[in-house]
């Protein structure tokens, strides 16, 4: 059965995810910022020099993306639904002296930006928990500059299907197929977020539906989690037999045309 509005119920599972500093609301460390644009673009997909780029971090709110970038050069305007975490954001860049605009929006919908505004989206592990992919890839291609580069992190559809049971045998539990989101988890873990509506993303979504919005696939990476030394039942041990996440990178390839009522890509 489809929620009424999933939207409001992750706007209130995630402010209450930040008021409660889970692992996604821990504001980058010092660290971070020594040699800034490596400690988030560690495969170099953004040639090493982001100086003077206008970056959307969508989805991404909660004190280290969108400061991180900032400190590396970039024009950076941070999106999230969740406005405790955008404060997040906020709090650091005060902190350290970097200039930050942010925007309380759902990421399916960036009517409120001009198209072409942005050289760079970064999006981070967030598309589980809008029930239609497509529209987050129209909305950011309409706001990209053509040849711009799309990054963004999914969680992998075999990873939400997967069931742990107390042996440690991992079993697919949920139908590959299905529109209904999944029930939110009780308790938060690496792989679910406690609370929340979360949609399995197909791979003709995830990687078809980018390709049609105007978008050419670059590379992908599976960020290893992989541990073989790990305890049964554990992150890493789950991740020895199911990969959790990939990572796109994606480059704007048509111009936009812009049509009343309809926007679609021209190449």
């Amino acid at each position: 059965m489809q929620p009424s509005d999933p939207v409001g119920h992750n706007r209130s599972a995630w402010n209450q995810m930040a008021r409660q500093r889970n692992r996604f609301s821990r504001p980058a460390r010092d660290e971070d910022f020594v040699d800034p644009l490596k400690s988030v673009d560690g495969p170099g997909w953004l040639g090493g020099n982001i100086q003077g780029k206008r970056v959307l971090c969508l989805a991404a709110g909660g004190g280290r993306q969108g400061p991180i970038y900032a400190a590396a050069g970039g024009i950076v305007t941070v999106v999230d639904i969740s406005g405790e975490m955008l404060k997040l954001d906020r709090d650091v860049a005060r902190q350290r002296n970097l200039e930050i605009r942010v925007v309380e929006q759902s990421m399916d919908d960036l009517s409120c930006f001009e198209p072409a505004s942005f050289d760079i989206v970064i999006q981070p592990v967030s598309t589980c928990y809008i029930p239609n992919i497509e529209n987050v890839y129209c909305q950011v291609a309409r706001v990209m500059e053509p040849d711009g580069i799309y990054i963004s992190q999914h969680k992998q559809p075999t990873s939400l299907q997967v069931e742990n049971d107390a042996a440690a045998v991992y079993r697919l539990g949920t139908q590959y197929y299905r529109s209904e989101p999944l029930t939110p988890a009780r308790t938060a873990s690496l792989v679910r977020e406690a609370g929340t509506y979360e949609y399995i993303h197909r791979w003709q979504e995830l990687i078809g539906s980018m390709c049609r919005a105007g978008f050419v696939i670059e590379d992908l990476t599976e960020p290893l989690h992989a541990d073989g030394a790990a305890e049964p039942g554990s992150f890493g041990h789950r991740s020895n037999f199911v990969a959790p996440y990939v990572r796109i990178k994606a480059r704007r390839t048509c111009q936009v045309v812009e049509v009343p009522g309809i926007w679609t890509p021209e190449r």
